[in-house]
């Protein structure tokens, strides 16, 4: 059995939820200078504050606090309960070091140690 609100009380319940989405996430999303807090993420997109997102289209940087995750193409797909939807068109993760042209042996050594009687 499914219970009947009337609007104003659903409203009330959705802008909760959102509000407690939006402080308990570390996600965000950068673009062009402005930041917009991740309420929900999932394989293909995320969900924004309907209110707070504008029609954001084009490359966006998404963050987990200070870790750059993805540089993505979005485009706006819905909006349901008080979020917007955005579906990603491509998602490309951010490398953690430099690309490496070569294979890394498991056992290749992590540094050189000089020895201290070598003359510079």
């Amino acid at each position: 059995m499914e219970a009947v609100f009337s609007k104003e009380i659903q409203a009330g319940l959705d802008q909760a939820r959102i509000d407690a989405m939006r402080r308990s996430s570390r996600l965000r999303i950068v673009i062009g200078g402005e930041v917009y807090p991740v309420l929900r993420l999932w394989k293909s997109g995320f969900a924004l504050e309907a209110g707070r997102a504008p029609g954001l289209r084009g490359f966006v940087d998404l963050y987990d606090g200070a870790n750059h995750l993805f540089q993505c193409l979005i485009v706006a797909s819905e909006e349901e309960a008080g979020e917007r939807l955005f579906e990603f068109k491509r998602a490309t993760a951010i490398a953690r070091g430099p690309a490496l042209d070569f294979e890394r042996s498991a056992n290749a050594p992590v540094a050189l140690i000089e020895s201290e009687d070598r003359v510079a």
